[in-house]
């Protein structure tokens, strides 16, 4: 006889849903050959009563699983070079996922990763559900986030950047340089990193004494498009900004974009400062004065913290933060002359 709180055997758990050890087994291990209904009988008991392993691994397998919720520019570059220094000191392979926000590429992606076993999985960017968190947890498969898009819960070891320090140093280095009418085009507004930034312009601004104008508060997507399209909105108000502060180099481009459609010459006409530091950011011109990312110190760290935890040792902490900091290059100057 059980009890809520023990966690069952996989004997156990066939017994309660009337299946055979090897059905249970093959939902354990992530397998695809079991029907949906019986799935989530087995699951809905695992979550009630736990599942207790016959033996715990010692020692982790080979494979990182690095999952991010879109392949697109240099960013999963920058992230993939962090993780791969780590897992070649430790003779590790790195297996890499690109979920595109499509719900049934996540289902078919935990499958295999409950097949496959290994070392532990970090998230970029958008954090798993929390299904998916348990599913992982109950197979003892460690889970480190990276740059997550929301704050992740206590028990969620997770890496970021100092954003909001980023946006303060942006937003100051724009008003040291005689800037009063400052613009800020954002990211998506679900995204704890954007939220971070906008934050640290706000205050930037109240320590100068300056209200934020609404209006010079552009919403976009984290994507050169939204870039320019908000770069345009910006430009032509009555009283257009002297400088924009993009909240990463994507959108940054998108300005230069802007400010080339309507004959504005940077940085004489208007300053431009952006976020992230990619390595092909120096090539525009002029070369643009960013906030550098850490992307790959962060990866490595986050690398680092799912091996201790595959090991079984724990963490001296759950959340580690990297500096951020400024790069000038040519693409700010002081205001153009009232």
């Amino acid at each position: 006889m059980t009890t809520e709180s023990s966690p069952l055997t996989i004997a156990q758990l066939a017994e309660l849903a009337g299946v055979s050890t090897a059905t249970v087994s093959k939902v354990v291990n992530g397998r695809s050959e079991v029907s949906a209904e019986t799935r989530a009988a087995v699951e809905e008991l695992i979550r009630r009563h736990g599942y207790r392993r016959q033996r715990r691994r010692s020692t982790p397998t080979g494979l990182v699983e690095l999952v991010f919720h879109a392949l697109e520019g240099d960013y999963p570059v920058e992230i993939t070079k962090g993780v791969a220094q780590v897992a070649r000191q430790h003779d590790l392979t790195v297996g890499i996922s690109d979920l595109r926000r499509d719900p049934d590429a996540a289902d078919e992606w935990l499958e295999g990763v409950l097949r496959r076993r290994p070392s532990g999985v970090i998230a970029v960017f958008s954090g798993l559900t929390e299904p998916q968190h348990e599913q992982l947890a109950r197979r003892e498969i460690p889970l480190v986030l990276l740059d997550p898009a929301d704050a992740p819960a206590r028990n969620i070891p997770s890496v970021g950047a100092g954003n909001w320090n980023g946006g303060l140093t942006a937003t100051r280095h724009l008003l040291e340089l005689g800037h009063r009418r400052i613009a800020i085009i954002t990211g998506p507004d679900n995204a704890l990193s954007s939220r971070a930034r906008l934050d640290g312009y706000r205050t930037a601004l109240d320590m100068a004494g300056l209200p934020a104008d609404p209006a010079l508060i552009g919403r976009g997507d984290f994507l050169i498009e939204g870039g320019l399209a908000e770069a345009h909105r910006l430009l032509r108000l009555p009283d257009p900004p002297t400088a924009i502060f993009a909240t990463n180099d994507g959108q940054a481009i998108g300005v230069y974009h802007a400010a080339h459609q309507l004959d504005l010459r940077i940085p004489d006409d208007l300053s431009v400062i952006g976020f992230d530091d990619m390595p092909s950011i120096r090539w525009t011109i002029p070369p643009l004065t960013t906030i550098r990312q850490p992307l790959t110190d962060m990866a490595a760290a986050a690398t680092t913290m799912l091996l201790t935890l595959a090991q079984g040792e724990p963490l001296p902490q759950n959340r580690v933060e990297l500096a951020t900091e400024l790069v000038v290059r040519e693409s700010t100057a002081p205001p153009p002359p009232a």
